[in-house]
């Protein structure tokens, strides 16, 4: 009783009307619905070679992805009190693999990454981050956090196979217009099963669901012949050992300033702005969803600490270099754990505290596949929907805007796309309407003008 009470006045436990039950399972939910990261990451960032021919240790990675996931996500729920966890952004590590990394050496990329973090923090001390954050209209935020809730669907749709790129077509049901195959099955059931019990209101129903699609999907794998590649990058089975010491060896191997000299000033300028922009309008518009999901935002959709917010997303990005993990950022995956009933940074010390335990449990891991944990995102993304309703669609000013900011996101698979092309089509329509527009809303549409046109100016310039 004690120890509640202490959680209590640490967290705003009972000010957020939330429970100590409730922040563990969502705590739980939101390590589930994106420890994923710990194998897709080192794929992605061990699949490249720097220009020195080097490919980094899968092992080591994981050991790196999961320490920086840790750290980060402890940090947040200590410093922001947010339920928003944080691990290697997806997007930015291919920006770090295919971008950066062909043009300097490993360590030099990974001090171009602890340089955005650095600029991140700087933005957000001074309080032009918060600045630029207050700068978006009230429905381009609900635009925003719609946007994140069809992304992250459909993340959740073709990562468990149900949707994917079709023959003549952009996407498909399954696999060539129909489902096959086990996992499928798999998928369906546990997103009914969490239909189920989320319509009919039963505690801990997303993580319930998950825990219940790994052990049907454990089960079938153990008596049917599923070939491995129809689960994707878990294969649900228990693993021969459970424990396995973590490789530390890549932490601290970085190097500030060296990529400038070996890729050109001009170039390393050029990854760098597109690392801190990606970085940026990411952790931005996630922050903004979130917090809306989670109702902490107030009715201007200001969320209360945010310089503290901002401060900790940057640190943690330039973590994400320092341990080479690539830069790390709030994730879109903790709408899972709001979703549970998650409102407080104590959600986030659980789940960082699981992160810290994949260091010893890494095969543990490969436990929970795609199949089970990709129904959270489906049901979480129709949850965030919702703020569409906010939106008064008979505004020809903010029309067109929100649509372009929601669509834009799970059609190009990026929410900065979708930030950007919102911001400019607003802008756009607001000067064509002849209404006045604050410069800083002109500043930052300039900016991703240039991102937008990024490609042909290089060209034009012959980089």
């Amino acid at each position: 009783m004690a120890a509640s009470s202490v959680l209590d006045r640490r967290f705003a436990l009972s000010e957020r009307r939330t429970t100590v039950g409730r922040e563990f399972r969502g705590g739980i939910t939101t390590f589930v619905a994106m420890a994923y990261i710990l194998l897709l990451n080192p794929i992605i960032l061990g699949g490249a070679t720097d220009v020195t021919g080097a490919q980094l240790s899968i092992p080591q990675l994981t050991a790196m992805t999961a320490l920086s996931a840790a750290i980060s996500t402890i940090l947040m729920g200590l410093v922001g009190n947010v339920p928003m966890a944080v691990a290697s952004g997806l997007g930015i590590n291919a920006v770090v693999a295919y971008q950066a990394a062909p043009q300097m050496t490993w360590p030099q990329a990974m001090g171009l990454v602890v340089l955005e973090g650095v600029i991140i923090v700087l933005l957000a001390v001074t309080g032009v981050r918060k600045m630029i954050m207050d700068s978006i209209p009230l429905a381009l935020k609900y635009a925003i956090t719609a946007g994140i809730g069809a992304f992250i669907a459909l993340i959740g749709l073709v990562d468990a196979g149900f949707v994917s790129s079709g023959e003549g077509t952009v996407l498909t049901l399954g696999q060539g217009g129909k489902l096959q195959g086990w996992p499928i099955l798999v998928f369906t059931a546990t997103l009914l099963l969490m239909f189920v019990l989320h319509v009919r209101r039963v505690p801990g129903a997303i993580l319930i669901s998950i825990i219940a699609g790994t052990a049907m999907a454990t089960a079938i794998n153990s008596v049917a012949t599923v070939p491995g590649e129809q689960w994707g990058l878990v294969v649900p089975q228990l693993p021969e050992r459970l424990l396995a010491a973590p490789d530390l060896s890549l932490f601290g191997q970085f190097d500030l300033f060296g990529g400038f000299g070996q890729a050109g000033v001009v170039t390393a300028v050029v990854v760098l702005f597109t690392l801190v922009l990606s970085g940026f309008f990411d952790a931005m518009g996630t922050i903004v969803g979130l917090s809306e999901e989670a109702g902490t935002a107030d009715e201007q959709g200001q969320v209360p600490g945010l310089g503290r917010i901002l401060t900790v997303d940057g640190v943690s990005a330039a973590l994400g270099g320092v341990t080479s993990s690539s830069a790390n950022t709030v994730f879109v995956e903790s709408a899972a754990g709001i979703g549970e009933g998650a409102r407080t940074g104590l959600a986030n010390l659980v789940t960082g505290l699981l992160f810290t335990v994949t260091l010893f449990f890494t095969p543990l891991a490969s436990v929970v596949p795609t199949q089970a944990a990709a129904p959270a995102l489906v049901i979480v993304g129709s949850l965030m929907m919702a703020q569409v309703a906010k939106i008064d669609w008979s505004d020809p000013e903010i029309v067109i805007p929100a649509f372009v900011t929601v669509v834009m996101m799970p059609f190009t698979y990026s929410i900065t796309t979708g930030i950007g092309a919102g911001i400019v089509a607003y802008t756009v329509v607001r000067t064509a309407l002849g209404r006045r527009t604050g410069w800083l809303l002109w500043l930052i549409t300039a900016v991703f003008a240039v991102f937008f046109a990024l490609d042909p100016v290089q060209q034009l310039l012959g980089l």
